[in-house]
């Protein structure tokens, strides 16, 4: 983390979610992630609606976030544009709604002995780079200038976003989480060009390393890095500045040993995403403590200390829960929540 000594976001046996949420009302969605992880230990967060339509989904909300750079939507997606349009001012405009809820639900969670720990999210500038179209209908990832610019840009627009984010919940200690689904397709040089028929080449680690690091510093709080997508570059994530690494727990392998028990003992935190974002088959979700089982094998696996794993591990969701029932949405965030505090109870 950035501070010296900065003041903890979550605590012992901490749960958390991902960022987006079923549904098109924003009150509800920011009752629901409050209530589900009300208890001071857990981690809540600035929820996400993509079924309000574009300019609420993930690349229109954080485009909507971009400093001196506009955006519309084209039949094949989010494209460049000179001047804000109607798509920019709407995406804007939910998220003030959003804003407004959070603001409504988290009043005192800067007070007290022990401020509350809250979690806002953006799409991060590689992720956003495939998905943002240049005006000739390419991605901006295949222009390493529009990169930088949009890199720039976005650093710009998140330090105000955080800054409204501040004054709204007065005292609260921010998260910074940065979703980033597409970085291992950039960095493997597999994301898609206009027409289908080639990919652009692999960007460089060391660019995405250096990139990833100017962006996360905007924020001098905790930061997180989320992609549920397979082979999470878990190394490059933590010399990029991340605290914490967010991941479908489900898609690791043994490969990941090594760099797993880095991040613990180095001193970062794991969030494991061991819940179903999408209701399984039969609609049942495992005992809280079999959701964890996992994580318990992990630890013993790699030798670290079971008196780490309720500090270093926070137990989340396997991806957003925009697909999901209002219902079981509730359920998942009150689920993790049982998980967290089972794998507190019994780390062994």
């Amino acid at each position: 983390m950035s501070n010296e000594n900065p003041p903890p976001a979550w605590g012992p046996a901490a749960a958390s979610g991902i960022g987006s949420m079923p549904g098109t009302d924003a009150r509800e969605a920011a009752r629901t992630v409050t209530g589900s992880l009300e208890e001071p230990q857990h981690l809540p967060y600035l929820p996400e609606l993509p079924a309000r339509g574009p300019g609420a989904d993930m690349l229109g909300r954080t485009a909507g976030l971009l400093a001196e750079l506009y955006v519309h939507l084209e039949p094949s997606g989010w494209r460049i544009s000179d001047r804000p349009g109607r798509d920019t001012r709407r995406a804007r405009a939910w998220l003030g709604e959003d804003l407004d809820a959070l603001e409504e639900f988290t009043q005192g969670y800067g007070q007290g002995e022990r401020p509350r720990g809250v979690k806002v999210s953006a799409v991060g500038p590689w992720s956003l780079a495939a998905g943002l179209e240049r005006r000739n209908g390419e991605a901006m990832l295949g222009d390493h200038g529009a990169v930088r610019d949009l890199a720039a840009s976005l650093t710009e627009g998140l330090a105000a976003h955080l800054a409204q984010v501040r004054r709204r919940v007065p005292g609260a200690v921010l998260v910074l989480q940065l979703d980033e689904p597409s970085l291992t397709a950039v960095l493997r040089g597999s994301v898609p060009t206009a027409s289908g028929y080639r990919t652009h080449p692999a960007v460089d680690r060391a660019v995405v390393e250096s990139t990833l690091r100017e962006v996360l510093a905007v924020h001098e709080g905790p930061t997180v890095v989320h992609s549920c997508a397979p082979d999470v570059p878990l190394g490059l994530l933590r010399r990029a500045g991340a605290d914490g690494i967010s991941l479908d727990f489900s898609l690791l392998t043994e490969r990941d040993d090594e760099a797993i028990g880095e991040l613990v003992e180095g001193g970062g935190v794991l969030f494991a995403g061991v819940v179903p974002g999408a209701e399984p088959a039969g609609g049942a979700l495992s005992d809280p403590a079999g959701s964890v089982g996992g994580v318990r094998s992990l630890w013993r696996r790699l030798g670290l200390s079971p008196g780490l794993l309720s500090e270093s591990v926070v137990v989340t969701p396997t991806c957003g829960l925009a697909g999901a029932s209002p219902a079981y949405a509730r359920a998942v965030l009150a689920h993790c929540a049982r998980a967290a505090r089972a794998l507190a109870d019994n780390p062994q």
